[in-house]
């Protein structure tokens, strides 16, 4: 049985308990996930799924080869598999495979937020308001060293910030439509609306 699926980001809402508490949840859109390669050790020296999800208009001459026969897929993603998987090219991944009440782990790529200063991209507190800190408020300070006399690779100052691969471990299913593909997992999630998300089952 497969413990990892691949949803596209909805948006959050919130439902309600047995007991009528509100519980923040994320809703995930599931489209069929299609496997469209197999790896095996004696060929590619490691054991491997390629999955393909959601569609596009127009592919590429080599991506429109490797896919033949399954459509025109928009997003794929490969998983490490163990030696008892058994599933083939063509084969699909269903949603049922989960359960409320699972807890998964759900990775994606965070929202770009752009060139940031260190006070927002690191939490730096800044500069005190007086003793003729006029200027340098939001300045990260001493970036420095007398050696090796260069900066550090590493050091924590402004730059791009955002875009990155996150985890966010320790969620659950929360709610499954099957009917609709739809599936709403407890707080949030990383990523914008419409973007790819990976959801992995954990123990």
């Amino acid at each position: 049985m497969t413990s990892f699926i691949l949803a596209t980001k909805v948006g959050m809402t919130q439902i309600f308990n047995e007991d009528g508490a509100v519980v923040p949840v994320t809703v995930l859109e599931v489209a069929p996930n299609v496997i469209t390669q197999v790896k095996n050790s004696d060929k590619d020296g490691y054991k491997a799924v390629q999955v393909g999800t959601k569609t596009k208009k127009h592919l590429s001459k080599a991506l429109a080869g490797h896919l033949k026969d399954l459509g025109n897929l928009r997003f794929l993603r490969e998983f490490r598999v163990s030696d008892d998987f058994s599933m083939n090219r063509g084969d699909k991944i269903e949603l049922s495979t989960f359960a409320p009440g699972d807890k998964v782990k759900v990775t994606g790529i965070s929202k770009g937020k752009g060139f940031a200063g260190g006070m927002k991209r690191h939490g730096f507190h800044g500069m005190p308001s007086s003793h003729g800190h006029k200027a340098v408020k939001r300045h990260i300070g001493s970036i420095g060293q007398r050696f090796p006399q260069h900066t550090l690779k590493g050091k924590r100052m402004a730059g791009h910030m955002g875009s990155v691969n996150v985890s966010v471990r320790g969620l659950k299913v929360a709610k499954i439509d099957t009917e609709n593909g739809l599936m709403a997992v407890t707080g949030a999630v990383p990523g914008n609306r419409g973007g790819l998300v990976v959801v992995t089952k954990i123990s």
